[in-house]
């Protein structure tokens, strides 16, 4: 019993990564009706951005400019991470999917592709092959609960995603701009002839997955502390598929496709062969989705994408 609490911990932690990242992919799919494919290298970029925010404020911390707790400069460091990486998606929106908005949705596909591609080389180009390693803002801790041995890494990672996922519920059914979001995801060709601001709107969804994608950035960096700039690749595909497990357009369901993929890849890397465990996790996703087509929370053939 010991063991399975002990794995839990560890799926909790793993899915709250991919749980943040299908934000992205899900909240995009509700309004536009297109997978932001660049999205696993928009959670890279903030990675990376995160990395230099750190180090940075770690910096300026040694030098005595500015007398902050670890609490408080890993607070800084994810929310000035956040804004910045906010920045990327409205980029990413305005050039690669702006101007492809009305565009084959195979277009659009291959565009976020290309843009992927583009901040792999950038970020090669300017930085090099070479991994860096992402400082520890928090001293590493670990507490005993009975059996279990628990660090504050995963303590904090499922923590912080708690709370990132209340605040979007507010924001999304408690101001305008997230009932401007729900309007456009139930029907999007009507909502700006009601004097909505459509390209606001959709920026927006952009920024806030991004800045979601950021806030995962940082608390992987924290317990994964090695970058590349390969690194959003397989972590991206696999929120994408978490995104899909959960269901098209549902925010609900991309936050449970993300632990429920976690929990499936930590439950077969415990039991079998870890060289296996990729091979057996989706054939199990392949298994539900077979019953399930259009995910748990997936509705055919349906106006309705409900965030």
């Amino acid at each position: 019993m010991s063991q399975i609490a002990q794995q839990v911990f560890n799926a909790l932690q793993l899915g709250s990564f991919y749980a943040l990242i299908a934000l992205g992919y899900s909240m995009v799919y509700s309004i536009l009706m297109l997978f932001n494919f660049a999205h696993g290298d928009v959670f890279m970029v903030a990675t990376y951005i995160g990395y230099f925010v750190a180090v940075g404020l770690l910096g300026l911390v040694a030098a005595s400019m500015l007398p902050l707790p670890s609490w408080a400069l890993f607070v800084l460091t994810l929310v000035l991470t956040m804004f910045l990486a906010s920045f990327v998606g409205i980029l990413v929106e305005l050039v690669a999917y702006r101007p492809l908005r009305d565009a084959p949705r195979a277009s659009a596909a291959i565009t976020g592709l290309m843009v992927g591609i583009f901040m792999e080389t950038g970020v090669l180009a300017l930085l090099g092959a070479s991994r860096k390693d992402f400082p520890a803002l928090i001293p590493p801790q670990t507490f005993q609960l009975g059996p279990i041995y628990v660090t504050n890494l995963k303590i904090l990672t499922l923590g912080m995603t708690l709370l990132l996922l209340v605040l979007l519920y507010l924001l999304i059914h408690h101001t305008k701009l997230g009932m401007a979001m729900r309007a456009m995801s139930f029907d999007y060709a009507v909502v700006p002839l009601l004097g909505i601001p459509m390209n606001t709107v959709i920026s927006f969804t952009f920024a806030l997955g991004s800045a979601l994608a950021g806030a995962a950035g940082i608390l992987y960096g924290m317990s994964y502390p090695v970058l590349d700039p390969y690194m959003g690749v397989i972590i991206g595909w696999k929120a994408f598929v978490a995104a899909i497990l959960g269901g098209r357009g549902s925010i609900f369901g991309a936050v449970v496709g993300g632990f429920m993929l976690g929990a499936i890849e930590i439950l077969v890397a415990a039991t079998m062969p870890s060289t296996m465990r990729d091979l057996i996790a989706y054939s199990i996703v392949l298994l539900i989705l077979t019953f399930r087509p259009y995910g748990l929370f997936g509705e055919e053939y349906s106006a309705r994408l409900r965030l």
